[in-house]
């Protein structure tokens, strides 16, 4: 496509036409794809990525800009979702390892390890049920972020959401007391 036509389209996208942005998805979406692919994510598909580009290109569009090619501002918009991403995942996970059950050492005391099972099973049991169900699930099951989308028929993303925000309400619980 000339850079005319997506200029053309570009200019659409800026005054608010749904269609020029799908114009531009079918012209993108395999180019994106395949530079989502590259990247490694445990809790995101890589059309999840593509599909985020495009939602913050439709809610940044006002923020394009004429003078630099649409390509450019398209795939660095789609690598900074990535990245921020990954950032997230890899800060989820580390919160999510730091905030592990006790584990078994000649040195502490078994009633210690039950009193901190105890407490925390009970600030689980404070969350909301389904971010309680998922923690446990992923903590205590073992189950990967897949298996818990497939068995409770949700997306990867929203797993990933939850956990974090479990993560949070246990750091925040532990403090406080």
């Amino acid at each position: 496509m000339k850079n005319q036509d997506i200029s053309f389209l570009l200019a659409g996208i800026k005054q608010g036409n749904i269609s020029s942005l799908e114009k531009l998805y079918k012209i993108y979406y395999a180019k994106l794809f395949w530079f989502a692919k590259k990247f490694d994510s445990s809790t995101l598909e890589t059309d999840d990525f593509v599909q985020e580009t495009f939602l913050k290109l439709w809610e940044q569009r006002e923020r394009l800009k004429d003078d630099v090619l649409f390509d450019k501002q398209l795939f660095i918009i789609c690598k900074n979702i990535i990245l921020n991403h990954l950032k997230r995942e890899s800060k989820t996970v580390g919160q999510v390892e730091e905030i592990s059950f006790p584990k078994d050492t000649e040195a502490e005391d078994l009633s210690l390890q039950h009193i901190r099972l105890e407490k925390l099973h009970h600030i689980i049991s404070m969350m909301p049920p389904k971010r309680g169900k998922i923690f446990l699930l992923h903590r205590i099951e073992n189950l990967t972020y897949e298996e818990i989308a497939q068995y409770l028929n949700i997306s990867t993303k929203t797993i990933a959401n939850h956990l974090y925000l479990a993560t949070k309400f246990i750091k925040e619980e532990l403090r406080n007391n």
